[in-house]
């Protein structure tokens, strides 16, 4: 269940987390995250990513065209802006989606056999939330980068 507490607009702000192993070593799966397009291929609600010159560096706006789902809020196939909020190497990865208003944060720690243990969280008001249909999403990316890692390894 997702933890609640408020945030500094003074509304209920709500962290949601999932964590998955994934089969690949953290160079593998770090290697698939430093090519900003490869985010939609992992996260549900995007389609695709125009990164912005920089890459995947901090502070880089990346343009991303959402996918064909409706939300409460926004519109199929709109475009939006991410803001790049941390890049450590090999361990972690953060975004804020700047329309959506949450920050998501993908870390990545070491496994047994070489696997790699992943945790995506995404913090955002709790309404929001609800009306973007955010609770499932760390879920859901996480099973879709953990099938582009099996992929990989089976290649």
């Amino acid at each position: 269940m997702p933890a609640q507490r408020r945030n500094r607009d003074n509304h209920e702000a709500v962290r949601i987390e999932a964590h998955t192993e994934l089969i690949a070593g953290r160079p593998d799966v770090w290697a698939l995250l430093v090519e900003p397009e490869h985010l939609a291929d992992w996260w549900p609600a995007y389609a695709s990513i125009r990164p912005d010159r920089r890459g995947l560096a901090e502070g880089a706006r990346w343009q991303v065209v959402r996918g064909g789902s409706i939300g409460l809020l926004r519109r199929p196939e709109s475009v939006g802006t991410l803001v790049i909020t941390a890049v450590e190497p090999e361990h972690r990865f953060a975004w804020h989606d700047v329309q959506q208003r949450f920050t998501a944060e993908l870390l990545l720690e070491p496994a047994t056999d070489g696997m790699t243990r992943a945790t995506l969280t995404i913090d955002s008001a709790g309404l929001r939330a609800v009306a973007e249909g955010l609770r499932p999403l760390p879920k859901h990316a996480l099973a879709r980068l953990h099938a582009l890692c099996q992929t990989a390894a089976t290649l």
